[in-house]
């Protein structure tokens, strides 16, 4: 079955896991804001950094395909701020994680994290996409909306 691009106010409605790829540790940046940001609205961070253990209080995995099992099986996105030319290889530990969780899941590239191949492996695989969106950016609309 193939995946789709996924209405973003879906996706964050449903949510309530995220594996933030490229979290950072500088509060400077947006990979460390939008997750700040969506850990204080209610959802589950997972950051993924090779160079931390440790962000926003929560355990660092080096990598999605280092999350263990009981853990991923909870990912419902997968949340990307790493660049474009790392796409397909993030692409392809998201395929293993929906796999191993045994369930589909949303990857999320957030602006400018895209790549073609990307998307088409990903929706080839039967997995789920939102692009060059910010999770941060569409959360704050979705509840001014359901707030007006």
């Amino acid at each position: 079955m193939k995946g789709s691009i996924r209405d973003p106010f879906e996706v964050l409605r449903t949510a309530r896991v995220v594996a933030v790829v490229g979290a950072s540790r500088n509060p400077e940046k947006d990979a460390y804001r939008v997750p700040e940001y969506l850990k204080k609205a209610g959802y589950r961070i997972i950051p993924v950094n090779p160079s931390a253990d440790e962000i926003l209080g929560e355990k660092a995995y080096p990598s999605l395909d280092e999350i263990p099992d009981e853990i991923a099986r909870e990912v419902d996105v997968v949340d990307v701020f790493r660049p474009p030319r790392e796409a397909e290889a993030v692409a392809e530990q998201a395929i293993r994680l929906a796999r191993r969780a045994g369930r589909r899941i949303v990857v999320w590239f957030q602006k400018g994290t895209a790549s073609e191949e990307a998307v088409k492996k990903l929706l080839d695989a039967g997995l789920d996409v939102v692009v060059d969106r910010c999770m941060m950016e569409e959360h704050r609309r979705m509840t001014a909306s359901a707030q007006a």
